[in-house]
């Protein structure tokens, strides 16, 4: 349309401009979720049914859909940084897979934060939270407790949507969890530990075990178990004494267990290194010797905590390495199917339990 000028020319006046596709109109057009949308066109490898990518991709084709660099931007977040949540800072074995996914994110560039979870699944869906607003490359959680129920429910949920939004979440468990994982191999290990304790000619047991819940303390228990019933040996219900994963748990059960059955037993052992020594400490100020008197093992064989008195028997996890490998997992293109890494642990007999024939 035009209009005479002061000069008697004509104008052109600009049309009317078109609002330019959002992903919205794409996926109401497509007839699918705005997640499944914005899937489909980043190519991300989170399974969308191929009619569905082909319908999204018909859509954005005809509405001549094109992404917002400077949402993506926003999207993507830091790319530069990779999240790690632990249980406790004070503790050796998360220190030293602390070290390990450190070590590895310099290399590739990255920088990592590290939050702690104090050991509560609402603290740990709480520091999710934060991460996946923040968008950091990689979430990795190290045996922090999934808990159950809703809270389970929801942690699991913020992963996925997490994932679902580019970015990777890496479990250092075995909690089932439909992530990618460093799978610790805790069954196998304590299996292992329980016969070589038979080949030493310990024959009555007790352990001081972790809460009664799923994770890496009972996935020991349940090896250690196994380890004995291929002996015909059956741990009684008062053999099994629970008390927080921690130091100060080993320390509070040795200093509650009864006279009688630490003079029954003949090894006990202990779900981590740190509530070994804890038992250690609350045997001797009961004036019980290890190993005279009753000897003790442990689990992780932290580097740090090697050198007790006597030199406590342990399995060897290597941390380091679970670190670098959960790195990664979280760095690397993902793959259709969830991809899981696997460490072998080596029992490692010291003075803590000596020959008994």
């Amino acid at each position: 349309m035009t209009s005479p000028g002061e000069s008697g020319t004509s104008i052109q006046r600009p049309a009317k401009r078109r609002r330019a596709a959002t992903i919205v109109d794409v996926a109401r057009m497509a007839g699918v979720s705005q997640a499944t949308a914005s899937r489909a066109l980043n190519g991300s490898a989170r399974k969308v049914k191929q009619e569905n990518v082909a319908r999204v991709l018909e859509a954005a084709q005809q509405l001549n859909y094109v992404p917002n660099a400077s949402a993506q931007s926003t999207r993507r977040g830091d790319r530069s940084t990779i999240a790690l949540i632990i249980s406790e800072v004070t503790d050796p074995y998360f220190s030293w897979i602390a070290e390990g996914v450190i070590e590895r994110a310099e290399l590739e560039g990255m920088h990592v934060t590290v939050s702690v979870t104090k050991r509560e699944a609402s603290r740990e869906l709480e520091l999710i939270r934060l991460f996946r607003s923040q968008r950091s490359r990689a979430i990795i959680i190290a045996g922090s407790p999934r808990g159950s129920g809703e809270v389970a429910s929801e942690i699991r949920a913020e992963l996925e949507a997490y994932e679902a939004d580019g970015g990777r979440a890496v479990d250092i468990s075995e909690s089932g969890m439909p992530f990618d994982a460093v799978e610790l191999g805790n069954r196998r290990g304590a299996r292992a530990l329980a016969q070589s304790l038979l080949g030493l000619g310990y024959l009555r047991f007790a352990v001081i075990a972790g809460p009664d819940e799923r994770g890496a303390a009972e996935d020991r228990v349940l090896g250690f178990r196994e380890g004995l019933a291929a002996a015909d040996i059956e741990l009684a219900p008062s053999q099994v004494l629970r008390g927080a994963f921690s130091w100060e748990g080993g320390h509070t059960v040795a200093s509650e267990m009864n006279a009688s059955l630490i003079e029954q037993t003949e090894v006990v052992f202990a779900v981590n290194d740190m509530m070994a020594l804890g038992a250690l400490a609350a045997l001797r100020s009961r004036g019980v010797a290890v190993p005279a008197d009753v000897a003790l093992a442990g689990y992780d064989d932290v580097a740090p905590l090697r050198d007790t008195v006597p030199a406590l028997t342990s399995v060897r996890i290597p941390l380091k390495q679970v670190g670098a490998q959960a790195v990664e997992l979280g760095l690397s293109e993902r793959g259709a199917r969830t991809a899981v890494r696997s460490v072998e642990s080596s029992v490692q007999l010291r003075a803590s339990t000596p020959a008994r024939h």
